[in-house]
């Protein structure tokens, strides 16, 4: 049987009968958009993560750009972020007028390098934008330190890390905004897109919901600044209301997971995912490393096993982005990472049996290189 790195059939089978349900009672409802669903979800998610409010949107990039504007940031204004992400977090910045700004990451764990961010700020710096990668927090203690020195926001990207706490905080609630995706591979997932944007402000979360809409401050009333529409979905939302009841039980079964690859592989010559004192890892993907990934994922599709990179290729490097001028070697670390990064299959319903084939599999494949 074909392994993949993510697979959702195992789970829907588990979860049929609620997520058809949740369907059903949308269709029933006379409502389909921005209803009951809509609003239920938003309230939920907020209490969830301690903070004020919640403005769900049609996807995790425009709730990263909508959070930007939300905040204030536009043309002339810089973000700071890295590189080591998946493109569509650099796009929204660049979708507002901003420009993105990169600093490198770490070696050991690939979050922010925050420790660079310092120097990276200049009197255009107006938010610094942090990826809690691969399902864990970067420090925001320094970050949230450098925006009060520097009169700056904070918007985390969350799209990664649903269900994840720093020293108890969830990730999400330390920012001034925080943006999550519900791409079907998330931690909470959709089934299609769907996003949100998290705010404690209320001068921000009435923005929010006025960029949602076309601009509008009611439906169908005076437009207050032109924009799109970014709605989430009320059968999505539904649908995401009784996952988010699951949440914790999700991470908890993925926790699992990367349990027994430690098990598995900790004496091999992988290099495996590290957890930074004081977080608490959800493992949305389980990355690790090798000098010769490209051998190793070839060889494995001889066991029918599928890999992918997360990612291959640094967002600074790519031809879209050529304009921001930054060269080969201007990150170092986050363009070693790029060469030796992959990720082993990691969902909650991966089950036991699945996941021996993987080990055995990539032991076999190490045995040989």
């Amino acid at each position: 049987m074909t392994t993949r790195v993510w697979d959702y059939l195992a789970e829907y089978e588990a979860e049929r009968l609620d997520v058809l349900d949740a369907v059903e009672s949308v269709f029933n409802s006379g409502q389909l958009v921005l209803g009951a669903s809509v609003l239920g979800f938003e309230a939920e998610f907020a209490a969830y993560h301690g903070v004020d409010h919640c403005v769900g949107v049609d996807n995790g990039t425009n709730a990263i750009k909508l959070g930007l504007q939300a905040l204030g940031i536009g043309p002339g204004d810089e973000v700071i972020t890295v590189s080591n992400t998946a493109a569509p977090t650099v796009i929204a910045i660049d979708s507002t007028g901003a420009t993105p700004v990169f600093v490198d990451v770490r070696a050991d764990d690939f979050l922010m390098d925050t420790d660079q961010v310092a120097a990276a700020i200049t009197d255009r710096t107006r938010c610094l934008l942090p990826v809690h990668l691969y399902g864990q927090c970067v420090d925001m203690a320094p970050l949230k330190e450098l925006a009060a020195q520097h009169g700056l926001t904070v918007l985390e990207d969350c799209a990664q890390a649903h269900g994840a706490r720093q020293n108890g905080t969830p990730a999400g609630a330390a920012g001034d905004a925080a943006a999550f995706s519900f791409y079907p591979t998330k931690v909470l997932g959709a089934y299609g897109d769907g996003g949100a944007t998290l705010t404690s402000d209320a001068t921000v979360e009435r923005r929010l919901r006025r960029l949602r809409y076309y601009g509008m401050e009611e439906r169908y009333y005076t437009l207050e600044t032109p924009a799109h529409n970014s709605r989430l979905d009320e059968v999505q939302a539904e649908i995401l209301r009784r996952k988010l009841k699951r949440l914790d039980t999700y991470v908890a079964d993925r926790r699992a997971v990367a349990q027994r690859y430690v098990d598995g592989l900790a004496d091999t010559e992988l290099v495996l995912p590290r957890t930074v004192p004081g977080n608490e890892h959800v493992y949305y993907v389980y990355v690790v490393r090798h000098p010769r990934r490209g051998d190793i994922i070839e060889r494995l599709k001889a066991y029918d096993i599928h890999l992918n990179i997360s990612y291959p290729w640094p967002v600074h490097t790519m031809t879209g982005f050529a304009h921001l001028g930054y060269a080969t070697g201007s990150l170092p670390v986050t363009e070693a990472l790029a060469g030796e990064i992959f990720s082993l299959p990691m969902y909650p319903s991966l089950s036991p049996g699945q996941q021996d084939k993987v080990i055995d599999a990539v032991r076999e494949v190490l045995a040989t290189l």
